[in-house]
């Protein structure tokens, strides 16, 4: 039988461990016993057992591993410490000096420093695209290419990548292809279902949605998994018990988060489009998104973060978030309360000026990541904060 996803976030992992509770249990060991020889060498021989060390598996693990297989359509799946995590150990398991990885011009930030420091740094070719253009991806394949890596909608600009079209050529010529889906969620969109090979996520945002949690996940077959997993046990970004159950806990209620979220950010970018005092508003659902067909193609819903341009300079934007408030004024994004960044400020910390020139972020763009609060509070809030500036 084929279950909603709904059903799926409650019972995918049911039966995967040998915990008979109904809530799942904190298995908060660094290692388990083993009760003969024979049990000690098959739990070392094993890879990712769930009871032999915490950095190579845990029980806790083994459950969040079982339900976002299942959300993303995938043979298994990985979890680690952070997103970032997740990201280095997939970008580091396939490429050495001497090859070449072709990535989008915007990218999270930190992703971004991967590939343009890096792996540069290790000897490693890297030709930046634009993601919004599908044949630049292609026009970019090189004879030693051996990664594409995608985000859409990228963050914060939320432009959106073909992944169809950029993974057909790619599987053609024998180029692996990951994607961070994080800000989509498999609740909008499954890249896997579209070609892409990996499917990275940071968990601490909607799959956690608390905002008390740090994780990260890989999606891929399973022999992509192991050589993935080989380099995640090296680097040591490992998900701490305590985080696995909390990550288990937000997994059940993410189905109902995201039809909120969803909701939450359709209201709330078409508040935004309709005030004078916003010169653009950058969301997927949006009919005036450039690419808004080619959302609705590969996407079911929009999700939660609106990008916008106030109306002014760096100044008039750090003002306009100071008067917001609902929101919280801090990084990350997913939860079930509502954050608001100056993203120039932000990301003027991690980037460099070229970097940040490259990704286009205009000094006063806003980046509001909604949480599940009534609608009605969110969009009086922005207008109050508009009317003052």
């Amino acid at each position: 039988m084929t279950y909603h996803l709904d059903t799926l976030a409650i019972h995918a992992d049911y039966g995967v461990t040998d915990d008979k509770t109904v809530a799942p249990s904190i298995n908060y060991s660094a290692v388990f016993r083993a009760d003969s020889p024979e049990e000690f060498i098959e739990m070392s021989e094993v890879p990712q057992h769930p009871r032999n060390y915490t950095r190579y598996g845990n029980p806790g693990h083994e459950r969040i591993k079982a339900i976002l297989a299942e959300f993303e359509g995938t043979e298994t799946a990985l979890v680690m410490g952070s997103g970032m995590g997740a990201i280095s150990s997939s970008i580091l398991s396939f490429v050495k000096a001497g090859d070449h990885v072709i990535g989008q011009t915007r990218h999270y930030m930190s992703t971004s420093r991967i590939l343009d420091e890096m792996l540069r740094s290790f000897g490693v070719e890297i030709t930046l695209v634009d993601q919004a253009d599908a044949q630049a991806f292609i026009d970019a394949i090189r004879p030693n290419t051996r990664l594409i890596t995608l985000e859409t909608p990228s963050n914060p600009m939320l432009a959106i990548t073909d992944i169809e079209a950029v993974t057909r050529v790619a599987r053609e010529k024998g180029i692996l292809t990951l994607a961070d889906n994080t800000l989509a969620t498999p609740f909008n969109q499954r890249p896997h279902d579209l070609g892409v090979d990996i499917v990275v996520q940071s968990a601490t945002k909607y799959l956690g949605g608390h905002h008390d949690l740090t994780a990260g996940v890989v999606c891929t077959s399973k022999e992509l998994a192991a050589r993935i997993w080989k380099t995640h046990i090296t680097l040591g970004s490992v998900l701490s018990p305590m985080d696995s159950w909390l990550l288990l806990r937000g997994l059940r209620t993410f189905p109902m988060r995201m039809n909120r979220v969803n909701q939450n950010g359709l209201s709330l970018a078409q508040t935004l489009e309709a005030h004078p005092k916003v010169q653009r508003v950058l969301y997927p659902g949006l009919a005036s998104h450039p690419q808004h067909e080619l959302a609705k193609r590969q996407m079911k819903g929009f999700g939660g973060i609106v990008s916008f341009m106030i109306d002014g300079d760096y100044d008039t934007a750090s003002r306009f978030v100071s008067l917001l408030k609902l929101p919280v004024n801090a990084p990350s994004l997913g939860g079930v309360d509502s954050l608001v960044i100056h993203a120039a400020a932000m990301w003027a910390g991690t980037l460099t000026p070229e970097q940040m020139k490259t990704a286009g972020i205009p000094v006063n763009l806003v980046r509001y990541a909604i949480g599940i609060e009534h609608s009605d509070d969110i969009n009086a809030d922005i207008l109050q904060a508009l009317d003052q500036l």
